[in-house]
């Protein structure tokens, strides 16, 4: 590794990106500098909440290249560290998904984003932690183990960009990628009050970048960046947005970060959703929403109602019935020979059962707990390819929908819950019937992004004692006992876009952001 820094790392780690990367530029800064204090940093958070899972030592043969560039030569990123989430393959390094069958088996080369990322002039520097498989929100796995919440030890970072979250949060990297199937990278930053972005499916390349589940088509994963702040989001897709990426991989629109629509200030016409209708928000969440959209009518914006059509299809049908189309049968192929970790292991005992018992099951919970049991009945899969192609052909159809009432009411963008507090760790089974805020807009495949906007304060936690949820079933108590003792952690609102529309969501979320921030009156 690059020599001691020479200055005190400590001005540099408290440095937005904005400001890293014009002392870099302008080399107040050196690069080596920078990333030996990041990893020092890293070193140290991983010590307290085990988020790491691998250092990559070629970091410093990278900085050797980048300090021979001219400065007409040097990309937006030049001499940023950036940490990467585990599936993100780098040359010689494993990409696990917390998987023992996927340990010992290096990349033979850097994925895509990577490239990219390097060709900028970033540096990554570090893999985060995952739960295995990546099918949970909580963080853990039998390879590294348990990742905290450096917030509150007591209580996960989320996922499955766990690692990401907790890093950011404490200050031990300063941009990092991630990746979202169900909301894997708006968890995390809801849970750990940082900054996190889903972009539209395939504006960002997905190639070398690992999967223990590979072919779902009706639930799109994509890549996105976490980050302490909005404008180090709409950096990095500024530099990533480049003509390297459609380069790299055809199959990416070559499509140019749009700045005139960034850096727009024309008045926004804001749907506004305090509750999706399927899951009763905390009181924390319904608050937060309360306060951004007055803050949003105060600075001048429209504020709509909105509701969301079919929400409960939506969630059990689409969304469920895409995650587990195969019936379990691909995830639990990668588990075989392998330890279960706890918080996949409810899951996949439902998973393992027999057809006819999850039958049998889904008729018995039918009356006392109606959202388990259309579970389970999705647990079966979608049973032959005609019924998985009029699957798919109902997302579509659903998406239409959606999109004729957005445009009905003439909105640019849309408002809604995040999905927080923290839980406490192991509570991650309630994960699919409570991700509904976050779950819709992967079979939507819209843009959201998460910004904090408050804390949970003590009269949420009293409200909390009341909270009954809309079905007062199992998932709802286990939603109210995951959240307690939360007060002082970060509570955040999604911003939405249509497809395509990554900047104009980034710009509003860069105004719920500012006015946050400035607010300071009742909250």
């Amino acid at each position: 590794m690059p020599g001691e820094p020479s200055l005190d790392p400590k001005p540099i780690l408290e440095l937005p990106l904005e400001t890293l990367v014009q002392k870099l530029q302008d080399e107040e800064l050196s690069v080596e500098s920078v990333l030996c204090s990041y990893l020092e940093e890293a070193l140290k958070v991983h010590q307290e909440v085990n988020c790491l899972t691998d250092f990559l030592g070629e970091c410093e043969e990278q900085l050797k290249a980048l300090k021979k560039l001219r400065k007409t030569e040097r990309g937006l990123l030049y001499g940023v560290p950036v940490s990467l989430k585990d599936p993100y393959d780098c040359k010689g390094h494993d990409s696990t998904c917390g998987l023992t069958q996927f340990l010992e088996k290096p990349a033979a080369k850097d994925g895509v984003i990577v490239q990219v990322l390097k060709a900028q002039g970033a540096i990554p520097f570090v893999k985060t932690n995952i739960p295995q498989t990546l099918y949970s929100f909580d963080c853990s796995n039998p390879i590294y183990g348990q990742t905290l919440n450096p917030l509150n030890l007591k209580k996960t970072p989320g996922g499955s960009s766990g690692g990401e979250g907790a890093l950011l949060a404490k200050g031990g990297s300063i941009l990092g990628m991630g990746t979202d199937t169900a909301g894997s990278i708006r968890v995390p930053a809801s849970f750990c009050g940082i900054c996190g972005f889903r972009t539209t499916g395939y504006r960002l390349s997905l190639s070398g970048v690992s999967s223990a589940v590979k072919g779902k088509k009706s639930v799109t994963t994509v890549a996105g960046p976490m980050a302490r702040d909005v404008e180090s989001l709409a950096l990095c897709l500024r530099a990533l947005l480049s003509e390297d990426m459609h380069r790299l991989d055809p199959t990416v629109p070559f499509m140019p970060f749009r700045e005139e629509v960034y850096s727009s200030n024309q008045r926004l016409r804001i749907g506004f959703c305090e509750t999706d209708g399927f899951t009763q928000p905390s009181p924390s969440m319904a608050r937060a929403v309360r306060l951004t959209s007055r803050l949003l009518q105060d600075a001048g914006h429209q504020v709509i109602p909105f509701s969301i059509p079919y929400i409960k299809y939506a969630v059990k049908h689409l969304f469920e019935g895409g995650l587990f189309a195969d019936g379990g049968a691909t995830l639990l192929e990668k588990l075989e020979g392998d330890i279960v970790d706890p918080c996949i292991k409810g899951m996949v005992n439902w998973l393992r059962l027999p057809d006819l018992l999850k039958c049998f099951l889904a008729w018995i919970l039918k009356y006392t707990e109606p959202r388990a049991s259309k579970t389970c009945e999705k647990f079966r899969g979608v049973g032959t390819p005609k019924k998985l192609w009029e699957q798919h052909a109902a997302v579509q159809e659903y998406q239409q929908k959606f999109i004729a009432k957005w445009r009905s009411l003439d909105l640019d963008v849309l408002l809604m819950p995040a999905m927080d507090p923290a839980f406490h760790i192991c509570y991650s089974a309630i994960g699919t019937d409570i991700a509904s805020y976050m779950g819709l807009y992967n079979i939507l495949n819209f843009p959201a992004g998460v910004v904090p906007v408050t804390t949970v304060t003590p009269q949420d936690e009293e409200e909390l004692a009341f909270h009954m949820g809309y079905y007062r079933d199992s998932t709802d108590k286990n939603f109210q006992r995951a959240i307690q003792g939360s007060v002082g952690l970060p509570v955040a609102v999604q911003c939405i876009a249509l497809p395509w529309e990554e900047e104009l969501c980034l710009r509003f979320m860069k105004e719920v952001e500012t006015l946050a921030k400035n607010h300071s009156g009742p909250k």
